[in-house]
């Protein structure tokens, strides 16, 4: 076990641990801590508690002391500052004609560094809004982007219920919220009722939406065939909270609608939601198996089967290979003499061509062609 207790820097801010180094501080006592960014104040919002080694990140941030009255004159003097800050730095965007909304300005106990909050659609480029500020400060300068939710956290504000906002209020982190919530809870999807002051869907959509998930299951949807008391009908529409529904039964006038508890109405499987429609497409495809019916040929009685006359051709066997013919004894000599045991004329030697078509020449001497230096004429 392991002995924190809980700081907060911020009203509307994350509760972090840290290790009070053996100090008794009761919840509601300032205290000044060690943090990644250096020496800052915080508001201690839960007291001395041994929790399980699993839950604490370690290392331990430790407390340096309880806040003392100097020290509260530092937090005081910085918010002073924080507060001019931000006005020249509104003033350094509008210069530079930067397109991004600032939203608030803070610096840490230390006075080592301005922290500036703003708002963009997009990427900034403020390197040269960073100078500015750090020749006017003369110390760190860092501005960080976020996004609508956390600006509305910053800033706070009233609700369409009429209360504080919630992320301003009690909320720590932000929670995915999505459409299918207002879908489950029957809700109007119209985005000015369902959307808050931030522009996004409103994070309350998420606190009901587990009870909601357990009513679903026992309520039947809308839509759906049930058997009820006084008969089978059709659910209209139902009432999640109350656990009621109305049916419009099979033997009742079309718009009249009798109100059911959920447990009373028992789920058809199987069934059409639609009988009007499932009725029509029935007889529309009986009138087509008919019509179809009719216009088929009538098969003659002599007529083969089909299965009869779809036969596999029989394997016609293939032809048996001719002997390769058999080989001489002039075939196995030379060309040369093949062609001296040939008769005159048949025998003959062939002339051969080269590839362009010129006619070679053989060496002097052959053929009876005159050497060159004989002196034949």
């Amino acid at each position: 076990m392991t002995t924190i207790i809980g700081v907060r820097f911020k009203s509307n801010g994350k509760m972090y641990y840290f290790d009070p180094q053996g100090l008794e501080i009761a919840p509601g006592t300032g205290v000044i801590v060690e943090t990644a960014r250096g020496v800052e104040y915080g508001d201690c919002v839960q007291g001395n508690t041994d929790v399980p080694d699993q839950q604490v990140v370690q290392p331990l941030k430790r407390v340096v002391r309880v806040a003392t009255e100097t020290d509260m004159k530092t937090l005081e003097r910085n918010k002073k500052r924080a507060d001019e800050a931000f006005i020249i730095c509104k003033q350094k965007i509008e210069d530079r004609g930067l397109e991004m909304n600032l939203v608030t300005a803070e610096c840490t106990f230390d006075m080592n560094k301005l922290l500036f909050y703003f708002t963009a659609d997009g990427r900034v480029d403020f390197r040269e809004l960073v100078k500015d500020l750090a020749s006017v400060f003369r110390t760190r300068i860092e501005l960080r982007q976020i996004g609508v939710r956390d600006e509305a956290k910053m800033i706070g504000g009233l609700g369409c219920c009429g209360r504080e906002l919630c992320c301003s209020s009690y909320l720590d982190d932000f929670h995915p919220v999505s459409i299918n919530m207002a879908k489950d809870q029957n809700l109007s999807l119209n985005p000015a009722k369902i959307s808050g002051v931030c522009g996004r869907l409103m994070c309350c959509l998420k606190y009901e939406h587990e009870a909601y998930a357990e009513l679903q299951k026992v309520t039947p949807r809308q839509g759906s065939v049930v058997d009820t008391p006084e008969g089978r009908g059709k659910v209209i529409s139902t009432q999640m909270l109350r656990g009621t529904c109305k049916v419009q039964l099979d033997d009742s006038p079309e718009h009249s609608l009798t109100e059911f508890q959920c447990t009373q109405c028992c789920m058809v499987k199987g069934a059409c939601r639609n009988r009007q429609n499932a009725a029509a497409m029935a007889e529309e495809r009986r009138k087509r198996e008919d019509q179809e019916d009719a216009a088929a040929p009538t098969p003659k009685k002599d007529a083969p089967k089909k299965s009869e006359t779809l036969h596999q051709k029989p394997q016609q066997p293939r032809p048996p290979r001719k002997p390769a013919p058999q080989q001489t004894a002039a075939d196995e000599l030379p060309e040369d003499a093949q062609n001296e045991l040939s008769p005159d004329g048949e025998g003959a030697p062939r002339r051969r061509r080269r590839r362009g078509g010129r006619r070679r020449r053989k060496p002097n001497g052959e053929n009876g062609a005159p050497e060159p230096n004989s002196g034949e004429e």
